[in-house]
């Protein structure tokens, strides 16, 4: 609801601006009309556009209304105080004080003895009165002011916010003394009054070339306002404290002073590794490189690989594990890196260039040591210039069976999807695959979602299931489900179970019925077809039942961070882009959440925005507590969160894994336009740096 009303008020706005710049223009013309009847006429046109144009205004006014009665203070302030009175008081200026000039003149234009003769003096200047004109351009430029702050929110306010609405007073004031000047000189003259074209042709162009070239100069100045540095340290940006005491940061890696911090200890990403000594129980190569590789139905895909595959190799271990992976990059020119997405593993070991490692660059290796704390679904990536990476194919599944091994009687199936280009896909297969499942089986099915900016779709057809496991941790007491529709965040994973049918099952993707999963007994017989457009989508927050947990939503909490997602037009190094903010800013100016080790820590993510935004926190999983102030049914961990346009999520977690942790939006095509922060430990500093003077550019 909260996007079709952002939607309406927008479209309203778009609407009152328009309207009115057509009868600002043409109220402002009825003082060059020849004859008094064709005046008193046109006047009473104008009073069906003054009513026109309040209703337009009244019902924007009321959709933001509806939104402040509804929803929280943080969705509506800045409509309510800064759109609203903007188009609001012109309007009434319409109603209050050009309707009855307008009433005035269609009046004094009827009493005139001759309506075929030209208007008299007195009547020309009530024409040309400019109480009677200014409110319509007022209006239409105030509506043109709000569309810029639907587009530019004041969140956080600054103070260049003001300048529109320091520009628009200015216009209206010099709109008044031109037409106060104009109605001075009509009402004094008995001669003819006459339209001359070339001259408002010629004012327009003046003002348009003034306009032109303050945009020019705006504009440079903030493309060259918006260049990042040659060389940051992804360190940068304001601390946040959380409500809680100052702590001890650097950008040096020098300790500094800061309220409570005489304990902290200096330490580098570099010394928070995985166990440095010791005989793997799972080694792992990974070579990165270039190659053009076939789907299921022949169509080649010029790849960016792990072992000349995609996706990269099922990478599979038992809790407890040491795992050692090197990765070898062949002839990945923008370079690769490996991020283990939901393991949450030591710092050093994340896989983020310029925060916890440099880019391996071509003929390079870099070795990951790390022991397999969860159980559950998980995958990998690269994390360098990770938009154009995982899109081209640089990433692969991965699953931590439990100490005790996988079941076998359990038909353990991954299924990663993605998509090639326009081809959607399920791994390398973009057509049905077909599997034989013996009825009575238990079924596991990993579903892993790495498209970029897309909420895919998954439908069971011809079995009832359970969601087993949310980002790879086991839920409690899954309820059974049918006719229900999933929907997967970029970069989460749900593991549905079911026992086989003696009927066929199908794993709809994409709510296509050409793409997915096939099982039958023999891995024959016809796709059982569904209207699953009309069934219900699964809720997490609805779901399962309370199991015991470390922490509640009771804390108490060391530290509460607030994150407010939303979007904006402007200037990112140097490209006019639409930006996706976080507390109204894009990285390097994004908040740095400071923590210390052992918290409790509460954040509350709010999505102004218009658009979704899959929240990845690194090394770290969240408990969700609740969705627009309702509980959470069950005990859902997270740490891929899908916050939809007008949701406001609290979540809480532990900081017991110390280092610089990434925080960003996995649409990667809204991380790689700034939409990224870090969550920093006391006492924490990395030698590693980002920029186009460095080889490390994670996004």
């Amino acid at each position: 609801m909260y996007s079709i009303w952002m939607m309406t008020e927008l479209g309203g706005l778009f609407l009152l601006f328009l309207c009115s710049c057509i009868a600002g223009v043409t109220v402002s013309r009825l003082v060059y009309s020849p004859q008094n009847g064709r005046l008193h006429r046109k006047a009473g046109k104008h009073m069906l556009w003054a009513v026109w144009l309040t209703l337009v205004a009244g019902a924007v006014a009321a959709v933001i209304g509806r939104m402040a009665y509804t929803l929280d203070t943080v969705f509506w302030y800045d409509r309510v105080y800064v759109h609203a009175p903007l188009f609001v008081i012109p309007a009434l200026l319409i109603l209050l004080l050009a309707l009855p000039k307008l009433v005035r003149l269609r009046k004094a234009a009827k009493q005139a003895p001759q309506p075929e003769a030209a208007p008299e003096p007195l009547v020309r200047g009530f024409a040309a009165d400019p109480g009677l004109i200014v409110p319509f351009q007022a209006t239409a430029l105030g509506a043109l002011a709000a569309v810029y702050y639907v587009f530019v929110p004041p969140i956080t306010f600054q103070w260049s916010h003001l300048i529109p609405a320091g520009l628009l007073a200015t216009a209206v004031v010099a709109l008044w003394t031109r037409h106060s000047l104009r109605q001075r000189h009509v009402s004094r003259t008995d001669k003819e009054v006459r339209l001359r074209p070339w001259l408002p042709v010629l004012g327009s162009a003046a003002v348009l070339g003034l306009l032109a070239a303050g945009g020019f100069v705006w504009f440079d100045w903030a493309k060259q306002g918006s260049l990042l540095p040659p060389r940051m340290d992804m360190m940068a940006g304001t601390a946040d404290y959380g409500g809680g005491t100052a702590l001890a940061h650097d950008h040096s890696g020098h300790m500094t002073a800061g309220s409570g911090s005489t304990s902290a200890k200096n330490v580098s990403v570099t010394q928070l590794t995985g166990p440095r000594t010791g005989i793997p129980d799972k080694t792992f190569t990974l070579t990165a490189e270039k190659k053009t590789v076939q789907l299921s139905s022949g169509k080649s895909v010029d790849a960016w690989t792990f072992n000349g595959q995609i996706p990269g190799p099922e990478l599979r271990m038992k809790e407890g594990d040491l795992v050692e992976v090197t990765l070898i990059n062949k002839d990945v020119e923008q370079g690769a890196t490996i991020h283990w997405h939901g393991l949450d593993v030591p710092n050093a070991e994340d896989g983020v260039a310029g925060a916890t490692q440099d880019a391996v660059m071509p003929g390079e290796s870099h070795t990951y040591r790390f022991i397999a704390e969860q159980t559950g679904t998980f995958w990998y990536h690269s994390h360098q210039q990770s938009k154009e990476a995982v899109q081209k194919g640089l990433f692969g599944p991965l699953v931590v069976e439990p100490l005790t091994g996988a079941d076998p009687k359990v038909k353990d199936v991954t299924v990663i999807t993605h998509r090639w280009g326009n081809t959607l896909a399920v791994g390398a297969s973009d057509k049905i695959e077909r599997m034989s499942v013996a009825p009575g089986t238990p079924v596991r099915l990993r579903l892993i979602n790495t498209d970029d900016w897309s909420r895919q779709q998954y439908a069971l057809i011809g079995a009832s299931f359970q969601v087993a496991a949310i980002d790879g941790t086991e839920l409690h007491q899954p309820g059974t489900l049918q006719n229900t529709r999933l929907e997967l965040t970029t970069g989460g994973r749900y593991d549905i179970t079911f026992i086989m049918p003696n009927t066929p099952v199908f794993l709809s993707v994409g709510a296509k019925n050409n793409v997915g999963l096939f099982l039958s007994s023999d891995g024959a017989g016809s796709i059982p077809q569904a209207a699953t457009d009309a069934w219900a989508s699964f809720d997490p927050v609805a779901y399962g039942g309370q199991t015991a947990t470390p922490f509640d939503a009771d804390g108490p909490f060391d530290r509460q961070f607030t994150m407010i997602l939303d979007n904006k037009l402007g200037f990112y190094n140097g490209s006019f882009e639409s930006l996706y903010t976080i507390n109204g800013e894009v990285f390097p100016n994004t908040p740095m959440f400071m923590v210390r080790e052992g918290e409790l820590v509460k954040t509350t993510i709010i999505n102004r925005g218009a658009v979704d935004h899959p929240m990845h926190l690194h090394g770290h999983h969240m408990l969700v507590l609740s969705r627009n102030g309702k509980p959470v049914q069950g005990t859902w961990w997270s740490d891929t969160l899908d916050v939809l346009p007008g949701d406001t999520y609290e979540v809480a977690f532990r900081a017991d894994n110390p280092g610089v942790w990434m925080d960003h939006c996995h649409n990667l095509t809204h991380a790689a336009v700034g939409m990224t922060m870090h969550l920093m430990y006391e006492g924490v500093s990395t030698p590693f740096a980002v920029g186009s003077d460095t080889r490390n550019h994670p996004e």
